[in-house]
């Protein structure tokens, strides 16, 4: 019988030849990740030795990774003596993958993981974050877990519990038109299937247009398949992940793939063809509520927001600036743009791209997830309407239950920007 890729990597991290879905396991962990919310991890991490006479000791400070990125840079006392807190255990656990509030080494999680080398094919990675999905773009079984879940990962260095997820194999074909992406990819998909469409399940991506298609569109696409309801979202490792891997994060050492047998068994196929589809809109206050673009054109905006851990790459930037590249952010619209990282906020500022973005009248913010979740920076008004490539809308999602979010790609994001209204990018505006 054969495996798909989350079976075989389950097997692999658990020492058996076979496993298939439904069987539960303790898998060991390659890598455990969290952010701010880190805080939360170490009392429960405290409570486990409580009253052992033990000291409390991390199973193996290598595969551990904390970042900065919620609240960045602090917006209270709260959150900056939780930040301390987080700090001084890192210190005193001689944690070295630790991310601080930092222009030389800071960023997203989501971002630094995969840039950093932090994420190879064939891992098993653990996140206090749902969108810990993301990282499947590289090969990984990638997956959320709570606070307590996370205390046991540093205690023991594995998952305990863990049922082997039914996958479903998404088949995408065809050529992407000119400004339709990867985001617009996965809301029609999202919105096709529905927010419970994969519950419990892996979205697993094939196809020509997923080979065609860079790591900066596998994170996204990965990213958001939690928004379907799915465990993980995962693209099988090519030549593609080897070249993001070597070039951007700077491994050197082996990269061993992991792939799905021809005869895997999976519970659903979807196919997809792209050449026809046209930018997709995820309407208030679900993010399945997806229409395509040409059913809400004009749809007034108030602002506009461009980054975060789905659309804050090079190539989200990059495509922002050139539209608006001798434009203007229309009178009454606010543009925030956030770079998913500090290295990718130097690359975008030595290309020209903020310069582009801030003559257009776009505010350029530091790294981080604050307005996407309504905690810091960025927070909507009573009424008002953001458009954002950002990757959940909910009801008070950008910090006011009053206001509404829907959610694009960074090319409807730009030129929606200069008509004040939800733009078609196919048609230039008209």
């Amino acid at each position: 019988m054969g495996m798909t890729i989350v079976e075989k990597t389950l097997a692999k991290a658990t020492g058996q030849k076979i496993v298939k879905a439904g069987d539960v396991l303790e898998p060991k962990v390659d890598l455990a990740m969290s952010h701010e919310n880190g805080a939360l991890v170490i009392n429960q991490f405290n409570e486990v030795f409580k009253g052992t006479g033990i000291e409390p000791k991390i199973w193996n400070p290598e595969k551990i990774a904390i970042i900065f990125d919620h609240r960045v840079p602090a917006e209270s006392s709260k959150t900056a003596t939780n930040q301390k807190k987080i700090r001084d255990f890192v210190r005193k656990n001689k944690i070295k993958k630790f991310h601080d509030i930092r222009a030389d080494e800071g960023g997203i999680c989501h971002q630094i993981l995969p840039e950093y080398g932090y994420v190879r094919p064939g891992y098993v990675v653990v996140g206090t974050d749902s969108h810990t999905t993301t990282h499947g773009a590289l090969g990984s079984f990638a997956f959320g877990i709570g606070a307590t879940e996370m205390a046991s990962v540093w205690t023991l260095g594995r998952v305990l519990n863990v049922e082997v997820p039914h996958t479903i194999k998404v088949i995408v074909k065809g050529k992407f038109k000119n400004n339709v992406t990867a985001k617009d990819l996965v809301l029609y998909l999202i919105g096709k299937i529905s927010a419970q469409g994969a519950n419990f399940k892996v979205i697993e991506y094939h196809g020509e247009t997923i080979k065609n298609m860079s790591t900066s569109g596998r994170l996204v696409i990965c990213n958001m398949a939690v928004e379907a309801g799915a465990t993980s979202g995962i693209v099988p490792p090519d030549k593609e992940t080897e070249r993001y891997l070597r070039e951007v994060a700077g491994v050197t050492d082996d990269i061993n793939f992991i792939l799905p047998d021809d005869d895997a068994i999976y519970s659903e196929t979807i196919e997809i063809n792209v050449n026809e589809l046209e930018p997709q809109i995820a309407c208030p206050h679900t993010v399945d509520n997806v229409k395509p673009i040409s059913d809400m054109k004009g749809t007034k905006i108030d602002q506009i927001v461009i980054g975060s851990c789905t659309n804050g790459r090079l190539d989200d930037i990059e495509i922002a600036a050139n539209i608006l590249k001798g434009k203007k952010v229309a009178k009454g619209v606010r543009m925030l743009v956030f770079p998913a990282s500090w290295n990718i906020y130097k690359e975008s500022m030595k290309k020209g791209y903020l310069e582009s973005l801030s003559n257009a009248g776009a505010i350029i913010m530091n790294p981080g997830c604050g307005c996407c979740l309504g905690v810091h920076q960025g927070a909507l008004g009573d009424e008002e309407v953001a458009l954002s490539t950002t990757n959940r809308n909910f009801k008070g999602r950008m910090g006011n239950p009053k206001a509404e979010v829907y959610l694009c790609s960074p090319a409807v994001a730009a030129i929606s920007a200069v008509y004040g209204e939800i733009t078609n990018p196919l048609k230039g505006g008209n």
